[in-house]
């Protein structure tokens, strides 16, 4: 992993130097919580002592599209910017690694970014992530969603950040629902990171300590919202689990969930998590060993199913038309998260699933 990563509480102040990248900064933000948890005031401070001047875009919105990339570097490259500044959740910083590419590279278009073959460049790229989930801080996956609804990832070196400030303090202002679906999410992560065929005896290893931190302190953080000492423990599992993700890839959870997302509005974290009890169960009968990991921390894959219970993300209520549920199930069959899955999985098998939730 070669991003240069550096948590506590005031990190960035500890770290101003290694802020300065370049001569002209692109902040990519959303259009609140980077200014509402204060890490955008921060990040600013930090450019004006040094004298580099700015130019801030927030426009990203959840689950990014091509249209709020293509205006970021359009921006970006109309100010002379030469470096990147994401702050918030995953996506502005997915949205801000995209961006960090078309500005080194103007003549692609969004759909270039998913042939890694065309580009060599970016220009360098920071992130300061406010919420505990996604990893982003971390990786070098960025997800975007195409112009035909469909959520899909492109992952090159180029676009691990680097330099990330992870900062607990800027995740006290996270409201419950938001708290609980990015933490799913890192959950998820590292679940599926252990499951996964490309997994290792070091993923493994983040991964566990991944999962129990959150079986710990998710609980308690949904109880007491703005203790640091807890969200610290939350953004270290989430990163953790990026790290993570970063050897193994996601399977078939994520692909099963970006339906959910997309066609039914359930947050990414919480669409994703839904789906981890029944790959759990199917992924016991070919390699038994991996389950054997989450079953030593949850007690069984019932306990693990109770938790997230209790948590409360199967509390939605929707249904399937037949010809969108065919479309889901197809669209899931067709993308490379299943490969990866320990398992056999068919038509019939990704219906099951995409039921059994309504029953939860």
């Amino acid at each position: 992993m070669p991003t240069k990563l550096y948590y506590g509480k005031d990190i960035i102040s500890k770290h101003k130097d290694e802020m300065i990248l370049g001569e002209k900064a692109l902040i990519v933000t959303g259009k609140h919580s980077a200014k509402l948890t204060g890490a955008l005031d921060d990040v600013i401070s930090v450019l004006n002592e040094f004298k580099i001047p700015y130019v801030h875009y927030d426009e990203i919105g959840e689950n990014p599209t091509y249209d709020m990339v293509i205006k970021g570097k359009e921006l970006g490259i109309k100010e002379n910017c030469d470096f990147v500044i994401a702050i918030g959740g995953g996506s502005p910083m997915d949205a801000g690694k995209a961006i960090s590419v078309l500005i080194a590279n103007p003549e692609l278009t969004p759909d270039d970014l998913f042939d890694s073959s065309k580009y060599e460049v970016s220009v360098p790229i920071i992130t300061v992530p406010t919420t505990a989930g996604t990893g982003s801080e971390v990786t070098e996956y960025a997800v975007l969603t195409k112009p035909n609804g469909r959520k899909s990832g492109f992952k090159d070196v180029l676009i691990f950040p680097d330099v990330s400030y992870l900062d607990p303090k800027y995740m006290t202002k996270m409201s419950r629902e938001l708290t609980l679906t990015t933490a799913v999410d890192a959950l998820s992560h590292s679940i599926e990171g252990v499951l996964s065929k490309k997994a290792t005896f070091m993923s493994d290893i983040l991964a566990k300590e991944s999962i129990s931190l959150i079986k710990e302190y998710l609980p308690k953080v949904l109880n007491d919202l703005e203790n640091v000492e807890y969200r610290e423990k939350l953004a270290l599992a989430s990163t953790l689990a990026g790290i993570v993700i970063a050897q193994t890839g996601t399977i078939l959870p994520h692909s099963l969930g970006y339906r959910i997302t997309i066609h039914k509005g359930i947050r990414h974290g919480q669409a994703t998590a839904i789906f981890l009890p029944f790959v759990l169960e199917e992924v016991k009968k070919a390699e038994p060993e991996k389950v054997k990991i989450i079953e030593d921390i949850f007690g069984s894959i019932d306990e693990f199913t109770t938790f997230l219970k209790e948590l409360g993300i199967y509390n939605f209520k929707f249904e399937y038309k037949d010809d969108e549920l065919d479309l889901f199930i197809n669209e899931v069959l067709n993308s490379s998260h299943v490969k990866n899955t320990p398992g056999e999985y068919n038509y019939n098998k990704i219906k099951d699933m995409y039921n059994k939730i309504l029953e939860m």
